[in-house]
């Protein structure tokens, strides 16, 4: 499951309010940011992070505060521009955020080389909080993601934060490192700490349903919901018909799925939205449609505020999972998930 904040309602309301001057909110603690010494030989250049330790579950809570930092969306891709926080807007800069490395922060060849940074771990070592990197190359292909948890026992795929290019701050099912050769490889940053968060991936039991034409009910309404909120029209009625299956199809043409118009296991990660207080939209209506399954009794209005908030919190409580109030792909698998 993740291992997002366990911070209570109050201060993850605070947090949603935005980040500024080094993540400054009502009800939030300035983190602390490593100071960094630099030693000089003729031929080096060598700077030391003596960053303060931070627990995985606290990184992850950092991690989420960009998703909704601009004014309720993400913070914009930029390998010049710094954030209003002090750090660069790109992807090392953002780890360094959530780490509280130095301003504006060091790049991704430095996270990867500097020891005093990070150290490689094994693949079937990764817990949440530890970084995926791509060290090589140029500056427009090397990148650094933050590893979330596992996305089923499979271990072949997991959801994680980044700061990607053309998009901002995301979180989202990848499998970046996961194919042999890669030029991805697993770190653990030094000033990490574990803290008890419990076991970040759901139960093996837990599955996304297959729909198909033909197929009705409130999961085919909110995959109906997220294909819209994906840019694909289509009358969410929950009757899977030609017009739902040709949409999904041309979704799953987008992502380069096999387009068969199944909307199964393979094309629910990439259909679903991350989602937290604030959020408007159709995603925000497929998490209603499902929270009414589990009898919660909102709104179905599109709009992520404190009804919908609360009962996607009482939701996460009963299903074990981190009470975060953030719609991640683990409250998602448990949403649609079947057993």
């Amino acid at each position: 499951m993740s291992l997002l904040s366990k911070l209570s309602r109050r201060a993850r309301v605070s947090l949603a309010t935005g980040v500024a001057g080094g993540l400054v909110v009502v009800g939030a603690v300035v983190p602390s940011v490593a100071t960094a010494h630099t030693t000089q030989s003729p031929s080096t250049t060598k700077v030391s992070a003596q960053a303060d330790k931070i627990s995985r579950t606290e990184m992850l809570r950092r991690a989420a505060t960009w998703l909704t930092a601009n004014n309720g969306s993400q913070v914009p891709y930029s390998q010049t521009k710094t954030w209003s926080d002090g750090y660069r807007q790109d992807c090392s800069g953002y780890v360094s955020m959530t780490l509280g490395l130095w301003k504006s922060g060091p790049n991704t060849v430095e996270l990867a080389n500097n020891r005093d940074l990070t150290t490689p771990i094994n693949l079937g070592d990764l817990k949440p909080g530890d970084l995926l990197i791509d060290a090589d190359g140029s500056n427009t292909t090397r990148h650094v993601v933050i590893f979330e948890g596992w996305t089923d026992s499979s271990r072949s795929a997991y959801s994680a934060f980044e700061q990607r290019g053309g998009h901002g701050t995301d979180h989202r099912v990848l499998k970046y490192g996961l194919d042999a050769g890669s030029e991805y490889k697993p770190y653990r940053p030094t000033n990490l700490t574990d803290d008890g968060g419990g076991d970040p991936t759901p139960p093996p039991s837990v599955e996304y349903p297959s729909l198909k034409q033909g197929s009705t009910g409130a999961d085919v309404t909110t995959a109906q919901y997220l294909l819209r909120a994906q840019g694909h029209s289509t009358a969410a009625d929950g009757e899977f018909g030609p017009q739902t299956a040709a949409q999904a199809k041309a979704f799953q043409s987008s992502k380069k799925l096999v387009a068969d118009g199944v909307i199964g296991p393979k094309t629910w990660p990439q259909l679903i939205v991350t989602a937290s207080k604030g959020a408007k939209g159709d995603a925000v209506r497929a998490i209603q449609t499902q929270l009414n399954v589990y009898g919660h009794k909102v709104a179905v209005d599109g709009s992520f505020g404190a009804q919908t908030h609360e009962a996607v919190s009482s939701f996460q409580r009963d299903h074990k999972l981190t009470v975060d109030g953030l719609v991640g792909p683990q409250t998602w698998v448990a949403l649609v998930g079947t057993k």
